[in-house]
């Protein structure tokens, strides 16, 4: 059994140790050529899965570690034999962390008090539902946008996307890529939503970066129909428009999802996957060998917003981004990871701010 293995996935090194031959690979290395003989892979996103790739290989497996498939062409799997799995709410504590610097910079830098203040959610999944608890306890107005749960569950409690383009101070994205269809999400925020903005929102897109078109964006923005914008998903990526990241207030290289417990979550899923698939051993393979989190400052009065902005730094990403935006993709596999907020809990000397943070982060 010969098995591809993308060389950036954390952990996985020495996890699949029965198949006969394991080949630890660049993603710009997996091809065709490269998968002819080749049984199964694990991937990232970067690696599209479709014709191109597979065609007259005998890949009959792929195992992604990636909390959405829109890279895999599953259409094409299913008519040729190919199961596929991926690894869905692996990192949505990851992201949820992401979105609470982000808040917390824009409470602290425009001084702005959250209970005056509405938060539309577009997506409320695994990722928007955290997203949502979290908005909730940080004391802004939340509503919620998702068509297909209201569908399936009743409109009460969701509102319009026009509904949202009214009325929200925040506007922050956690779809998935759908291109077609009553769903589609592709170009969700083109020129309809942004003539419906009322209160130049901040816009975050921590989702998909297709999600939002971006000619549309820019050209909204120069007239001031946004506020300001938080973007870590990009179109094209990695040949990212650098205007947007002019535009953007903050901007990162597509790592809100980069955690450790995101990254093992996704590992172990696959790994248990694969194996499970393939026989090789007990499916109960997990990650135990997490570091410890960087210390905080031991602080009595330490708030929320000094927290999350403390355990996760995204202005000094931001700055790295904006300094070197051709180095995207370096950035992005080169990032040093980050620990969850529950990793921290021990090093904060106050009880109260403990309890506060564990109504969100404790599952």
């Amino acid at each position: 059994m010969h098995i591809v293995i993308d060389s950036n996935i954390p952990y996985i090194r020495g996890s699949i140790d029965r198949a006969e031959v394991v080949d630890y690979l660049p993603y710009n290395e997996i091809t065709n050529v490269n998968l002819l003989n080749v049984d199964a892979i694990v991937i990232r996103s970067r690696t599209k899965c479709d014709e191109h790739l597979l065609k007259n290989t005998q890949v009959r497996f792929i195992a992604s570690t990636t909390s959405g498939f829109d890279h895999i062409d599953t259409q094409y799997c299913e008519e040729n034999g190919i199961k596929w799995v991926y690894a869905p709410a692996c990192n949505a504590l990851a992201v949820t962390q992401y979105i609470a610097s982000a808040l917390s910079f824009f409470i602290r830098r425009n001084h702005f008090i959250p209970q005056e203040k509405t938060i539309g959610i577009v997506g409320v999944g695994a990722i928007g539902s955290r997203v949502a608890k979290l908005a909730k306890h940080m004391g802004f107005n939340v509503l919620l946008n998702d068509p297909p749960r209201a569908r399936a569950e009743g409109s009460e409690g969701f509102v319009s996307l026009e509904q949202i383009c009214k009325q929200a101070n925040i506007i922050t994205f956690h779809t998935p890529l759908i291109m077609s269809g009553e769903d589609k999400t592709y170009h969700l925020a083109g020129k309809d939503f942004f003539d419906n903005l009322h209160n130049k929102p901040i816009i975050i897109n921590a989702a998909r970066g297709e999600i939002i078109d971006s000619k549309e964006f820019t050209m909204y923005a120069k007239v001031r129909k946004v506020g300001h914008f938080v973007i870590d998903c990009w179109e094209d990526e990695p040949d990212i428009a650098h205007s947007l990241i002019a535009t953007a207030t903050l901007a990162t290289p597509h790592i809100a999802g980069y955690s450790f417990e995101g990254k093992a979550n996704a590992t172990q899923q696959c790994v248990r996957a694969l194996s499970k698939h393939y026989h090789l051993y007990k499916d109960s393979w997990e990650v135990t060998d997490l570091p410890e989190p960087t210390t905080l400052p031991r602080m009595i009065n330490m708030s929320t917003q000094y927290f999350y902005l403390k355990s996760f730094d995204i202005e000094h990403l931001t700055r790295n981004l904006k300094y070197a935006p051709r180095s995207f993709e370096l950035q992005r596999n080169k990032i040093p990871l980050r620990r969850e907020p529950k990793a921290y809990f021990e090093y904060i000397d106050n009880p109260e701010l403990i309890k506060q943070l564990g109504d969100v982060w404790n599952e």
